[in-house]
């Protein structure tokens, strides 16, 4: 590679860790990271994420078309493939030719058959020793991918698995703010209801759960209104029929 190539691929990663320092969720940055392998890896003609979700459950994120997804349901399917391989074994896993793989025909086969893909490279997804998935890229060439793809590929695989992981911290310390501050507006209202009705805190904390049952609505906003008028808001009555 030539020292200007060299130059505008450092620029181009220096723009996607400014970018992903900006992204609001973590699929932002899934669809920025794929959207950069495309345009950054020769011969990447798809690209995706396999991502951990509950129970170990694994789901394609950020695909570029639907071809990755149309090869990704054929690796659960069949529960093997490289992007599993590079999950389960932590390992980078590169297929030059899907048509001609022994690691894992049954998937190969029918990903090379029913999705034109020959070509596949897989990259763990991780911080510290947390796995959080796998980057994918897909190419219709046999042989695609080099030193070259890997190297680069490796680089893309930090960037997403760093940027998801503070997207994530940083959604989880939102969600504890907001926990602690309903806490604090279910106390103050449970506070109220014990001042004015003499009420044990159970008992105080029973009548906010069946108000908010009752009413549907979210114990919260019911425990502000108590907050507001010291009363314990009432379902609206029904007009009687003319």
């Amino acid at each position: 590679m030539t020292a200007a190539a060299d130059g505008n691929l450092a620029e181009v990663f220096a723009d996607i860790a400014r970018q992903l320092h900006e992204q609001s969720t973590p699929m932002d940055v899934v669809e920025r990271i794929t959207r950069a392998a495309v345009d950054t890896v020769e011969g990447c003609d798809h690209a995706a994420l396999s991502v951990i979700r509950r129970h170990g459950r694994i789901e394609t994120r950020g695909a570029t078309d639907e071809v990755p997804h149309a090869v990704d349901a054929i690796q659960y399917e069949t529960g093997q493939g490289p992007c599993l391989g590079a999950i389960d074994e932590h390992e980078v896993f590169q297929i030059d030719d899907l048509a001609a793989d022994e690691r894992w025909p049954p998937f190969s086969r029918r990903a090379a058959e029913e999705t034109g893909v020959r070509s596949m490279l897989a990259f763990r997804l991780f911080v510290e020793s947390d796995t959080i998935g796998a980057l994918n890229f897909y190419s219709r060439e046999v042989g695609a991918f080099d030193e070259h793809a890997r190297t680069v590929g490796t680089i893309l695989a930090t960037h997403a698995a760093l940027g998801i992981r503070a997207v994530q911290d940083k959604e989880r310390a939102e969600q504890l703010d907001q926990a602690l501050a309903s806490n604090r507006v279910i106390g103050m209202a449970m506070g109220v209801l014990m001042a004015r009705g003499r009420m044990t805190e159970q008992e105080a904390f029973s009548v906010l759960t069946r108000a908010s049952q009752h009413l549907n609505r979210r114990l919260r906003d019911v425990a502000s209104q108590v907050i507001d008028t010291g009363l314990l808001p009432e379902r609206p009555q029904r007009s009687a029929p003319r």
